[in-house]
């Protein structure tokens, strides 16, 4: 007997392992199916105060402001653009790939002068660039880097950067969308003012949260601002009167918080927490290894120099049907892996191993399935 068609509108599983999101783990899926409170309730104050803890150890800071923005990762791009720039100011704007080029976009549409620091895709940005950039542009109020480049798999190294962009008077801001909780990440050891990530990569969450972090220093450029923020969803003067009750006068109702991903984010964070920061980035790292001596076993190239270990970006073989070989894996194993982005279109995959995706069967199983792919 025939069985029916499946419905078109009910999701297939698949295994996640292209550049996000991530696999989710069905204790995070449970928790989005809790009973939805209100965003002023006591209890849900509870749980989103204690997510604001969690998301402080796995950012590695103590800088009360941090909390979920309500968007995706590129909502805490938004929310760092327009509260720490204004008409006028100068930035400095690390460009290597995707992610660089946006920051550069949003950054120049909150009125600001951003002056590109530019590398070929798939290089990571040297300090003495930062140096000669800061030299020929001596306002400069904000450096902009992408530490997790996932349009190249490139990991840019921080070691350093601070000390030279605060010597200078101007604030350091850094992408850690697919690094946070994957990587090595430590804002106050490194000196980082203002980060963001999302949550739908290494936390292996579903996206729809930004954590963001911002320190002394930048809050002090908020204070000092002569405009209004340009964005009043993003507004950090008022969401921080909701998220800490800042400013006097309790918690102030700014706009209703996606109340659900919150709880689905709180759960993720004590995933991360109970695995142990340190064995979990040890755990990406070994699944980066074992993935890439199979890869060159294959002889596949890595493209970045220095690769992220949540984000594998290779060269395609010769001859290899870019499309082909995706929808292959993808119909016939269930796997996705992420195509190339702009100049790369067509001449990589990119393949990511992050949070709960990050593992030796998954390793094992896509090795495998490329193998009998290609041949």
């Amino acid at each position: 007997m025939d069985h029916p068609p499946a419905s078109p509108y009910l999701p297939a599983e698949r295994i996640l392992l292209g550049p996000g999101p991530s696999p989710v783990p069905q204790r995070v899926l449970r928790a989005l199916a809790a009973p939805t409170l209100g965003h002023l309730d006591p209890q849900y104050l509870a749980i989103m105060d204690h997510t604001c803890a969690m998301l402080r150890e796995v950012f590695r800071t103590k800088n009360p402001l941090t909390f979920p923005v309500s968007g995706t990762g590129m909502a805490g791009m938004e929310c760092v653009a327009v509260n720490l720039l204004e008409p006028g100011d100068e930035a400095i704007v690390c460009v290597n790939g995707v992610f660089g080029t946006r920051m550069k976009d949003v950054m120049e549409r909150c009125g600001a002068t951003v002056h590109a620091v530019e590398a070929a895709w798939g290089d990571v940005i040297a300090l003495e660039q930062i140096r000669a950039a800061l030299d020929a542009h001596p306002h400069t109020k904000l450096v902009g880097v992408v530490h997790a480049e996932t349009s190249t798999g490139a990991h840019q190294p921080l070691e350093g950067w601070a000390e030279l962009v605060h010597a200078r008077g101007a604030l350091l801001a850094v992408d850690a969308v697919t690094s946070l909780g994957g990587h090595e990440l430590r804002v106050d050891d490194w000196g980082i003012d203002a980060v963001y990530s999302g949550t739908q990569k290494c936390l292996s969450c579903p996206p729809g949260l930004s954590p963001v972090s911002f320190g002394p220093r930048a809050l002090a450029a908020m204070d000092a601002r002569k405009s209004k923020v340009r964005s009043w969803y993003l507004d950090v003067s008022m969401l921080r009167k909701y998220y800490t009750g800042g400013g006097g006068g309790g918690r102030v109702y700014h706009h209703t918080a996606p109340i659900n991903m919150t709880y689905a984010l709180h759960e993720a964070l004590t995933i991360v927490l109970e695995e142990g920061l340190d064995a979990r980035i040890e755990r990406h790292a070994q699944m980066h290894r074992r993935l890439r001596a199979g890869l060159e076993a294959m002889g596949l190239r890595y493209i970045p120099q220095r690769s992220l270990h949540s984000l594998n970006c290779i060269g395609l073989p010769a001859g290899a049907d870019d499309a082909g070989v995706r929808r292959r894996l993808l119909e016939e194993y269930g796997i996705e892996i992420g195509a190339g982005l702009g100049p790369m279109a067509g001449k990589a995959w990119r393949i990511g191993l992050m949070g709960h995706g990050s593992t030796v069967r998954n390793v094992d199983l896509v090795l495998t399935a490329l193998r009998t792919i290609l041949g």
